[in-house]
């Protein structure tokens, strides 16, 4: 019986390139995002392996039913993977947009805690695994970077949610990426990392024998 995971941000990059390879390791995926033609093309491709779920991962609610439609149709739920985020134009403190850091908080902070809340009952019944997506910004420091802060929200909330999770045999896993070539950037970086690269470290841990918890992976670009 094949094993299933939720995915938020699943209409590009990352979270793409994440279902891909877990549909070729056999698993089912709940595709996650905003924008409709993105995920129905996403489905068409992976087939009867993939169903499209169009919502907004601020929401808590279209997030729990969301998943409830995941479960319904393949019975169950083995993991899922807080993977949506975003960035700032403008960078720094003095000159950020306030604006700018109330979408990011909604979407990078809270939106990463509605995937977990609204994922955890159906998790905890089959002693699921949480995958949040960090960054290697959330382990540095960077000048004014508000963006950096809210990736380290992430790296500590995952630790604490890793030692809750083990106490009913569940894990966690932060997967850090460098700078990769998505289209979070505004112009390509060619010579980075590429989703499918970030996609094989999240294989990595699902995959890794149920007596071990991969908590932190780290994937940086050689160039």
């Amino acid at each position: 019986m094949s094993k299933t995971l939720f995915i938020t941000g699943a209409s590009s990059g990352i979270g793409a390139a994440t279902a891909r390879a877990a549909v070729a390791r056999g698993w089912t995926v709940g595709l996650f995002a905003r924008s409709e033609d993105k995920l129905s093309a996403l489905a068409d491709e992976l087939g009867d392996a993939a169903l499209p779920l169009v919502g907004d991962a601020t929401s808590l609610e279209e997030q729990r039913a969301a998943i409830g439609k995941l479960v319904d149709r393949f019975g169950g739920l083995n993991a899922a993977f807080a993977n949506a985020g975003t960035g700032l134009s403008a960078a720094g403190t003095e000159k950020g947009d306030p604006d700018e850091w109330e979408t990011l908080v909604q979407l990078n902070v809270l939106g990463l805690l509605w995937t977990v809340k609204a994922a955890m009952p159906a998790l905890k019944s089959s002693k699921g695994h949480m995958l949040l997506t960090g960054s290697a910004a959330g382990r540095t420091h960077i000048k004014g970077s508000v963006y950096g802060a809210s990736k380290w929200f992430v790296h500590g909330y995952g630790g604490n949610l890793a030692e809750e999770m083990r106490e009913w045999g569940g894990r966690c896993t932060v997967i850090a990426p460098g700078m990769v070539d998505t289209p979070f950037f505004d112009e390509a970086k060619p010579d980075k990392l590429k989703p499918e690269d970030i996609a094989d470290a999240v294989v990595f841990a699902l995959e890794a024998d149920p007596r071990a918890c991969v908590q932190e992976i780290f994937v940086m670009p050689t160039g």
